[in-house]
């Protein structure tokens, strides 16, 4: 399969640039579970698009710090490719800043999480099976968010929940499937992050992440493999 990856990470710090970057981190976290897979990367934050998504079997967005209601240009070109993906149905995965875009270039409202920021190792329930669901009911995944998908969009199913995040993911037909938290993080890199972030989110959100990583992993190749089977039953 050939898989788009449009990445909408802004954060080109220090600390970004020392670790692997969304491009590699997403190509990674499919190639561990299909290795013969093409993930080609477009860095849609620095406008640059690929010139025919038609080219493509599917279609993963990335994570950003950057908030989709800024209305940046690359931001709004990035919502009208998205219907563009949705309408022909080309399989179409969203992480984080993704899973919020596809919702708001579809109306869905973004808000604050009402509990503060998710920081870290954070639990999610499947609410609702797709033809692509694994066994888990209950998955971990890393994560880092204060915004989120506040309603859902029309058609779309809500497929986990979360605490303060009762729309942590969803999806639409076979052919939309997004999360709110971050798949292809390793618990290296948030084991990092939450020390980066510590002074900017404060002692009270950093120690409940700490504590969070403390009791265990995230189910990483668990939900790597739900992605890959969802964009080969969009294929069917």
């Amino acid at each position: 399969m050939k898989i788009a990856t449009l990445v909408t990470n802004t954060d080109f710090s220090a600390f970004a640039l020392a670790r692997p970057m969304d491009d590699t981190a997403f190509a990674n976290l499919i190639n561990e579970v299909r290795p013969d897979w093409d993930v080609t990367a477009f860095w849609v934050c620095k406008g640059e698009f690929p010139a025919d998504i038609s080219k493509f079997d599917g279609v993963m967005i990335t994570g950003s710090p950057s908030s989709v209601t800024e209305n940046e240009p690359w931001m709004l070109r990035l919502e009208t490719l998205i219907r563009q993906i949705i309408a022909q149905k080309t399989p179409l995965f969203g992480a984080c800043f993704g899973h919020q875009i596809i919702a708001k270039a579809l109306r869905a409202p973004i808000v604050r999480n009402p509990d503060g920021w998710a920081h870290g190792r954070i639990e999610m329930h499947r609410v609702a099976k797709t033809n692509w669901s694994g066994e888990n009911e209950t998955i971990y995944l890393y994560g880092s968010h204060i915004e989120q998908v506040g309603a859902l969009p029309d058609g779309a199913q809500c497929i986990f929940e979360g605490a303060g995040c009762p729309i942590a993911g969803f999806a639409i037909g076979n052919h939309v499937f997004t999360v709110q938290h971050h798949p292809e993080m390793t618990h290296e890199f948030v084991t990092d992050l939450v020390e980066e972030y510590a002074s900017y989110l404060g002692e009270d959100v950093t120690n409940k992440a700490r504590l969070s990583l403390q009791a265990g992993s995230a189910d990483r190749l668990v939900f790597a493999n739900e992605i890959a089977a969802f964009f080969e039953n969009g294929m069917r």
